[in-house]
């Protein structure tokens, strides 16, 4: 990942942006992010690198003409050019973070120009308490369908109780949730091949 780890291999170079909906410099959600970019099978030629949001002027309308904010066409460059989309977001108030809702606004704009469509997807929800953010990974699946995001489904990802995945150095300690990130990315390894060849 492009603040972390990449990982490419002998497969043709599959450009992953990740999209993270914690804003927080030392967020749970950027340290799964980090530890589930370095998981991808070898030879699966995924190149994991951050699209930060945290700086996106709120959608508005009267903003996009041109030229728009310059974090708006920095945004919806840098998502024309992955192949697919890893979101990984903590839950707010049983829902998706005002950032990233934000930033798919600004992607989906103007209407009929999204960067969204087609790019394969996957979702990791990130959360201290005990049901792993599941209101907001549904709620996100619920946006990215409407934005023609074609989604993994299984292995789904709602991590809960993550403050303890990580010991007082930062070190990645919770082994049954690495086997579970291995599963998922695997998983959208095979899941962006496939989406690809379809769609190709």
């Amino acid at each position: 990942m492009t603040d972390g780890h990449s990982v490419t291999g002998s497969a043709p170079l599959r450009r992953v942006g990740v999209l993270i909906g914690s804003l927080r410099r030392d967020s749970l959600c950027r340290k799964i992010a980090q530890v589930a970019a370095t998981l991808a099978p070898e030879g699966s030629g995924l190149d994991f690198e951050v699209i930060e949001i945290g700086e996106l002027p709120l959608y508005n309308p009267d903003l996009d003409v041109d030229p728009v904010p310059a974090s708006w066409a920095r945004l919806r460059a840098e998502v024309r050019a992955v192949d697919a989309l890893l979101f990984v977001t903590p839950e707010y108030n049983r829902s998706v973070p005002a950032c990233l809702k934000n930033a798919l606004d600004v992607g989906s704009r103007p209407f009929g120009q999204g960067v969204w469509q087609k790019k394969p997807g996957a979702i990791i929800s990130v959360s201290p308490g005990a049901m792993g953010g599941f209101g907001a990974n549904h709620h996100l699946r619920q946006s990215l369908v409407f934005l023609d995001v074609p989604l993994l489904q299984q292995p789904e990802a709602y991590l809960g109780g993550a403050g303890a995945y990580f010991d007082a150095e930062g070190r990645f300690v919770a082994d049954r949730t690495r086997e579970l990130l291995q599963r998922v990315v695997a998983a959208f390894a095979d899941w962006i091949a496939r989406v690809g060849r379809d769609a190709s």
